[in-house]
């Protein structure tokens, strides 16, 4: 069950469903590599600023949902701005970093990158969109990238429950 914290900026209204823990399986796949299916926990806290504290860590699984290894992590803020306006600050352990805007209204949250930067050993990343969906009290979320060379098109989906 989902509580609306007291302390809760009112800019942060639209997202307040996220807040909490949320794990789950989804998959991946990309031109550049084999398809897979993970293991994931994302986590959305706030301490009654306009804003919400995210980070995610995920790990691949076999076909019977065994852990195989650990994968990506990614830790940034969403800051929330008046009419469900919506800015995010990412950093990823691969070694780029990402700008996103974006809006968040019925439950959904859309983003796109404005920018990403990436350090010499990281992959290159171009640009991004970023779907997350309360879908039946289920976190639902699709991740398209642009990257290595690669058109804008999916790379990441999942159904994640509250943990």
């Amino acid at each position: 069950m989902f509580h609306i914290p007291e302390n809760l900026h009112p800019n942060c209204g639209p997202v307040a469903w996220l807040l909490g823990t949320w794990a789950g399986n989804g998959h991946g796949d990309y031109p550049t590599i084999e398809p897979y299916q993970y293991g994931q926990e994302l986590v959305f806290q706030q301490d009654g600023r306009p804003f919400l504290h995210y980070f995610a860590r995920s790990w691949v699984i076999d076909e019977s949902g065994e852990k195989v290894r650990e994968a990506a992590q990614e830790t940034g803020f969403i800051r929330c701005l008046e009419d469900g306006k919506l800015e995010m600050v990412l950093a990823h352990n691969t070694g780029f970093s990402e700008i996103w805007y974006g809006v968040a209204e019925g439950g959904k949250v859309e983003l796109h990158t404005a920018g990403v930067g990436f350090t010499e050993t990281a992959k290159e990343v171009t640009s991004g969109h970023r779907l997350y969906g309360n879908v039946e009290g289920d976190l639902l979320y699709a991740y398209d990238m642009e990257a290595m060379g690669q058109e804008l098109q999916p790379h990441l989906w999942a159904r994640l429950q509250r943990a």
